[in-house]
């Protein structure tokens, strides 16, 4: 199967899903068995799946220590994951690993305990990035939090399951000129 083959077909296959499975560290799903929905996941001769979605979601983990470990050995192509779920679990941050799957479109951090809102930043490196949920953690609370995040990341068009409108936008830019100082730039001065 050539890669534009496996691209058309990967992207329509169902969500390797281990949702539920009350996974306390990634490492746990190697010996877990995905859940099984209406159409079956499709693999190839080495076992692996071959979908770009992966779902953490409902289960325990507190950290992504071994995570693209286990995503290659559970998925053919890892570097083309497209969606990743990993609402309602206990992470308190956004751990840097998942700014090295540049394929990324869809994240959904939902429903976790991430606390700073500054933890944003990191994914405004992702440029497929469409689609993010943060809504449930506590950055939720925070003064300006989607003024923010929409400021962070402007090419996101989904943000906590809403379209994000020119509204939005013209918002967004508005709070940014008034809340966030440009960073002063030090010119350094030869002496003689």
């Amino acid at each position: 199967m050539n890669k534009r083959d496996y691209m058309k077909t990967s992207a329509q296959e169902p969500p390797l899903d281990y949702s539920f499975k009350s996974a306390h560290v990634i490492q746990d799903l190697v010996t877990e068995e995905p859940r099984t929905g209406l159409r079956p996941l499709k693999h190839s001769k080495s076992g692996k799946s071959l979908t770009q979605s992966l779902w953490l979601n409902n289960n325990i983990l507190n950290d992504l220590q071994d995570f693209s470990l286990v995503a290659s050995q559970l998925l053919e192509h890892p570097e083309n994951l497209a969606w990743i779920d990993l609402s309602f679990n206990y992470l308190a941050s956004i751990d840097p690993i998942l700014t090295t799957f540049f394929n990324l479109s869809v994240l959904y951090l939902h429903g976790n305990s991430i606390h700073r809102l500054g933890e944003v930043d990191k994914l405004a490196i992702l440029p497929r990035l469409r689609s993010l949920t943060l809504h449930g953690n506590p950055i939720e609370e925070e003064k300006g939090y989607r003024q923010y995040v929409l400021c962070t990341l402007p090419r996101v068009t989904t943000f906590d399951f809403s379209g994000v409108t020119k509204g939005d936008r013209t918002t967004a830019e508005v709070w940014k000129r008034m809340n966030i100082k440009p960073k002063k730039v030090r010119i350094k001065q030869n002496i003689l």
